[in-house]
């Protein structure tokens, strides 16, 4: 079932976690998990020890880049400016909060950043490519239930407010062969919400956000996750997670109720990016690596299915 995995050469050394470093006073705007779930438009400085992916050096600069990956084959341009991005996708809830700082520019927020997030359903579906096989036995994305559409679902942008933050309402992803759990996302810059979506700009930073492996496999335990069976894929046998904890992309997630994982969670963590670059994710760079035996039959080429927004390149690496 869920959490045991089977043995590949991918498994790699996992790298010290990333840990607060010494802050200089009033270098560091809004870092950790405190000022990532403030809704209000003042900055606040956290404690070093919440600080871990954006910490500052004397000289006010910003310690720690977030790190760059492949954008993988499941991405589709056009995505709806939305905070809640479920459309009746059933599964653990998930609130997501952002916060995008200048890491080069001693990790002051970078308000008006767009942040993009998307990611597979509870069987490991995504929206415009649901044809995909997510490996293992998974009951068919039709049966589901929910009213979603196809092409949108689980995929969105939030405008970051004054502090850089961003706040969206999703589900847990659920899992795929041969990937971990996790989440894609771009942060943009320079661009403007048109028509409810994001046009323009251009795109500093291309990532994944990462499930630790005991909350993982704890939900995958729950409905409707415990319908999809098979070898799920830990953190260290991951082809793009590099073991850097939250400068790799690991989330800090906080249960609603500790008793009763179904409740939800709470996820949080500081996006250090640098607002001059420019990383689409796409091609055939990024770290995404080559999947190995096992990928999804169903992963995507050509084109995207019929209606369904625009999808840009993508590298052979799964998503």
């Amino acid at each position: 079932m869920t959490g045991n995995h089977k043995d590949t050469a991918l498994t790699r050394r996992r790298a010290l976690a990333v840990t607060g470093g010494t802050l200089t006073a009033g270098t560091l705007a809004v870092a950790g998990y405190q000022s990532a779930f403030a809704d209000t438009e003042t900055p606040a400085t956290a404690p070093a020890s919440t600080a871990s992916s954006a910490s500052a050096s004397a000289d006010g600069a910003c310690m720690t880049l977030m790190s760059s990956v492949t954008e993988g084959p499941y991405y589709l341009d056009g995505a709806l400016v939305r905070k809640d991005i479920t459309e009746g996708k059933s599964g653990v809830p998930l609130t997501l909060r952002l916060t995008v700082v200048d890491a080069t520019d001693g990790c002051t927020p970078v308000k008006g950043a767009a942040v993009e997030i998307w990611h597979c359903d509870a069987w490991g579906y995504y929206s415009g490519y649901t044809t995909a096989d997510p490996g293992g036995s998974a009951p068919a994305e039709s049966e589901d239930g929910s009213a979603a559409d196809d092409d949108t679902y689980l995929r969105g942008y939030q405008i970051a407010n004054a502090n850089g933050v961003v706040k969206f309402e999703t589900i847990v992803p659920g899992w795929y062969t041969p990937r971990t759990c996790h989440i894609h996302l771009k942060v943009h810059t320079g661009g403007q919400k048109e028509d409810g979506s994001y046009e323009g700009g251009k795109v500093n930073f291309t990532g994944q956000l990462f499930f630790p492996d005991d909350v993982a496999e704890e939900i995958f335990t729950l409905e409707p996750y415990s319908r999809h069976t098979g070898s799920y894929t830990r953190l260290d046998d991951d082809m793009v997670y590099d073991g850097g904890g939250a400068a790799g992309g690991l989330l800090t997630l906080d249960a609603v109720h500790k008793a009763d994982p179904s409740k939800g969670y709470r996820g949080s963590l500081v996006l250090g990016v640098d607002p001059d670059a420019e990383n689409t994710g796409a091609g055939s760079g990024g770290g995404g690596g080559t999947p190995p035996s096992g990928a999804p039959g169903g992963a995507p080429t050509g084109a995207p299915p019929s209606g369904a927004p625009t999808a840009s390149a993508s590298p052979a690496a799964s998503s």
